[in-house]
């Protein structure tokens, strides 16, 4: 059963405007509990950390929203706006609803500091950190002290944190930075520089999975355990460069063979990852976003991702993924399914719906006519059935953060970098379980002289896709931005066209410019 976030305490830190001007200010608590009752008990601290968790996938203490957190341009989840800042520019996903949904900035890679769904991912990133400080601010080493719950707890609100810092760095390339120990009122945060913020994730990340989270063996599912930290630091690792602290390719490899050595394997059937059962793939899941249409509920989160992939003007039954109906708000760019040319009957990873559909987008990349849609996410469960009423409670599909696949192919590519402490042939090895369990057999391996630094980054689009990868990834290529690789209506042009490498972060939003005299955007 997955773990339940059942929220008991309202945490409304700031609105939108100068949000970060006031990070470190106490969060106000709903009437019936106070601060000092919600941290007054260990199971106070449990539900008060569930806040932490849920963050990433709800907007408010009520069903789809309802008594916000936050004033936001959409009043979407984190979840939502970080798919659309990794997946809606890049060669992956095509968005159907343009201006309804505000997303022509990013679906053309033409956004400015004004752009909403930049604003939103950056503020809820905030949000999610700003009630990280407060609950350390009361599980302090001392209140942990000879009690191993509230020990992991800090650990994991910590983790939690580090993550959110994470992706302010690898969206932003910078911000504001706070913690739990400069205090509450008025403050004006001073800006951590990228190099900076590197420094501090992966001093978190290696003093609590050395000392706090839980072994992943026995930790409970949806909580961060060791393999948790270890993921995320193989991200940061295997980003570095870009990040610029200097090439970690060997300290990526290190963290991969880690999780490798701590029990974790390949989920035989690649579907099973992503439909509303997927709470039982932990021998590959290392750490997911939890989902419920009970307790999570959501219009954002996987409901969007699910409910999107299915046109409402196609002949695709909703009923098949375990919807009421479908949203019709993406479909695929044509470069995606070109990555299986020749594979399509083969690979298991070939999930679009094609009928009446053509592979590219000539005429407009909102002609719902044009363009694959998606089969990936289902809110099925293993038995077939739909898990929930996607029209009143949103989908039960948890969302894989980080799973082993990935880590398999970050070793490989470290490996390929230069990185020591794996040799090709293991990378190659790593590099053909996840083939195997795409194919069912040994048909799809490849060979030593096939193993390259392309084909690496094809692999990860084929095994990745809509798991807010792309982005990074092609940042990491230096094929983002320019003209080195385009693709349909990159740059706003059916061929697509070079575009400026500014776009390789995104701006700090004008209204925190004007509450923050420490930031700034460059080139923007």
């Amino acid at each position: 059963m997955k773990t339940k976030h059942i929220i008991l305490i309202t945490l409304a830190v700031c609105g939108l405007n100068a949000c970060t001007a006031d990070l470190d200010q106490t969060p106000h608590t709903d009437s019936q509990h106070s601060a000092g009752e919600v941290y007054g008990t260990e199971e106070g601290y449990r539900q008060a950390l569930a806040k932490l968790y849920a963050s990433f996938v709800i907007t408010g203490q009520e069903q789809g929203g309802g008594n916000a957190d936050l004033a936001s341009n959409s009043g979407y989840d984190f979840l939502r706006g970080y798919f659309n800042l990794q997946e809606a520019p890049t060669d992956e996903l095509a968005a159907t609803w343009l201006s309804g949904d505000k997303i022509e900035g990013l679906t053309y890679m033409s956004w400015d500091a004004s752009d909403p769904w930049v604003a939103d991912t950056y503020y809820r990133a905030y949000y999610t950190i700003a009630l990280c400080n407060e609950f350390l601010r009361h599980d302090t080493e001392a209140a942990a002290a000879g009690n191993a719950h509230l020990k992991a707890y800090r650990a994991e609100a910590r983790f939690l944190r580090a993550l959110s810092y994470y992706y302010v760095l690898d969206l932003f390339g910078k911000g504001p930075f706070v913690d739990e120990t400069m205090g509450v009122g008025s403050y004006t945060p001073g800006c951590y520089s990228n190099r900076q913020l590197f420094s501090y994730i992966e001093s978190e990340l290696k003093s609590i999975s050395s000392d706090g989270l839980q072994d992943p063996q026995s930790c409970e599912y949806g909580r961060a355990s060791k393999a948790a930290a270890w993921a995320l630091l193989a991200k940061l690792y295997l980003n570095a460069e870009v990040y610029g602290a200097g090439a970690h390719y060997t300290d990526c490899i290190a963290c991969c063979r880690k999780i490798a050595a701590a029990g974790f394997s390949l989920e035989r059937e690649y579907g099973k990852l992503f439909n509303a059962d997927n709470d039982k793939r932990t021998q590959e899941i290392i750490f997911p976003f939890v989902v419920d249409a009970v307790h999570t509920v959501s219009w954002g989160a996987t409901t969007f991702i699910v409910c999107g992939e299915c046109g409402n003007t196609s002949s695709q039954d909703p009923a098949r993924y375990g919807l009421t109906n479908g949203w019709g708000m993406f479909r695929v760019r044509g470069e995606l399914p070109r990555l299986f040319a020749g594979t399509e009957k083969k690979d298991r990873r070939y999930m679009f719906y094609t009928d009446g559909q053509q592979q590219w987008l000539p005429k407009a990349v909102d002609d719902q006519s044009e363009g694959y849609f998606g089969e990936k996410y289902s809110n099925l469960t293993d038995a077939g059935e739909p898990a929930s009423n996607t029209g009143a409670a949103g989908c039960s599909i948890d969302y894989p953060v980080f799973r082993l696949a990935d880590v398999y192919l970050m070793l490989a590519e470290s490996v390929l970098r230069g990185g020591q402490g794996a040799s090709r042939a293991e990378a190659l090895q790593c590099v053909n379980r996840v083939r195997e369990r795409a194919f069912g057999n040994a048909d799809g391996d490849i060979r030593a002289a096939q193993l390259t630094l392309k084909f690496i980054l094809d692999e990860r689009g084929r095994e990745l896709y809509w798991e807010c990868t792309r982005r990074t990834d092609l940042i990491r290529y230096g094929l983002f931005t320019g003209d080195a690789y385009t693709w349909q209506w990159k740059g706003g042009v059916a061929d697509g066209r070079a575009t400026d490498s500014r776009y390789n972060v995104y701006p700090i939003p004008a209204a925190e410019l004007s509450a923050n005299p420490n930031l700034s955007n460059e080139n923007y």
